[in-house]
Order: structure tokens, then sequence, then C-alpha cells
């Protein structure tokens, strides 16, 4: 048999020797891409079928809820694991509740519960059943006078793609609720959980320091 070493310590390659069926990467990452959506899916089709209103019933959960929503008792039916941004949005019509990041980091889906502002997104619907909530459509007045921090964004020329601007409204009047006179520190501390992509900071509090004016 011929020596299969080069002369240099090394083996000489074989080609007879069977190519190796080890797993490429390409082929690993396509098997945990697979793998994840048919687990994705299972609980997909497990929480579909644990939605039911025969099942939510024997469970002890009451789907129809009374909901006190910009001084409205409105009548709904919630799923055991619904979000209040999900509620106010798609059962009730009130889309001025924007989803943005859905995981309670953006601030655009804030309302305000029992005059406390909350994510709307993080919120169960369930856990609200008891309280008070006013989205931003529940701030203009019964004459169609709009509120004064709502104004006063129009004004200070606030909004500018104008995606957050019902979130970074709801926790203005939040604050301005708690603090009727605010600092700037006041001011930065209070919105610090509304995000603006577009950056226009310096206006919406100066539209927050003319609202308490307004209000004074």
């Amino acid at each position: 048999m011929a020596d299969d070493n080069d002369g240099r310590g090394y083996p000489e390659p074989r080609f007879d020797v069977p190519t190796s069926r080890a797993t490429s990467r390409r082929q690993f990452i396509k098997g945990v891409i697979a793998s994840g959506a048919a687990v994705s899916s299972a609980g997909y089709l497990f929480t579909l079928a644990g939605c039911s209103r025969e099942q939510g019933a024997a469970r002890g959960i009451e789907r129809m809820l009374q909901l006190n929503v910009n001084g409205q008792m409105r009548t709904v039916d919630v799923l055991p694991n619904e979000t209040l941004a999900m509620t106010l949005r798609y059962k009730l019509g009130l889309t001025g509740t924007k989803l943005g990041c859905d995981r309670g980091e953006c601030g655009a889906c804030t309302v305000l519960i029992d005059d406390v502002n909350h994510y709307s997104c993080s919120t169960l619907t369930h856990a609200v059943r008891n309280a008070k909530i006013t989205t931003i459509e529940g701030l203009e007045g019964p004459d169609g006078k709009l509120h004064p921090v709502q104004q006063a964004m129009i004004d200070e020329l606030g909004p500018q793609c104008g995606f957050c601007t019902p979130g970074q409204i709801m926790s203005a009047v939040a604050l301005l609720k708690a603090t009727p006179n605010p600092t700037d520190a006041d001011i930065d501390r209070g919105m610090a959980g509304n995000i603006c992509r577009c950056g226009t900071y310096q206006r919406i509090r100066a539209a927050i320091h003319t609202a308490a004016k307004e209000r004074a």
C-alpha cells in the first residue's frame, strides 16, 4: 500500500472516503428556523384553542366586560390575554392610541388609567375593568374645543411625523395633573417614557410650558 504521508509528516488527502454528512452552517440555520416556526405555530394554535367562549367560562374568566372609556361605559368581548391597546384599537375603534414597539418602550400607546399615564400595549384589559380609561379621543371638550395640551402642541409645532404625538400628549396631560407648573427637569422626567424619533423634544417641552400657562 502506498505511503499516505507526503514526506512532511502530513497525510495525503483521501478521495475514496465517503463525503461527511455533517450538518453545514446553512442547514443548521434552516433547521433552527423551521423548528422555531413549528413551535410558534403550535403555541398560536394552542392559544386559539383556549380562547373559545366555553373554555373561558369554564376557567371562570368573564369575557364580556364593561369598560369606562372616555366617560362612557362600553361593553366589549375581551380575550383573557388581550392588551388594552388591542381592545381600544380593534374592538372599540379608538385608533388614536398607536402601536409602536408593542413591548412597553416607546410610549406611542400611552393612555390614562385613573389619570395616570400607562403603556396600553403592556396592560391587560381585564386588569382595568374597574378603572377610568382616557384616550386621546377623550381629551376634546364636549363643544369640540381641544385640550390645552393639544392646542399647545399645534401652536408650538410639536409634531413632525405625528406618530408619537398622541402618546406624548397623554403623558403631558398626566404630568400637568400631577405638576401644574413643571420645570424643564420635571418635564424631562415626566416625559422620559415617550420617545420621539423625529427628535422634536424642545418643541414638545415648549408646548407643555405653554399648556401650563394656559391652565393656570
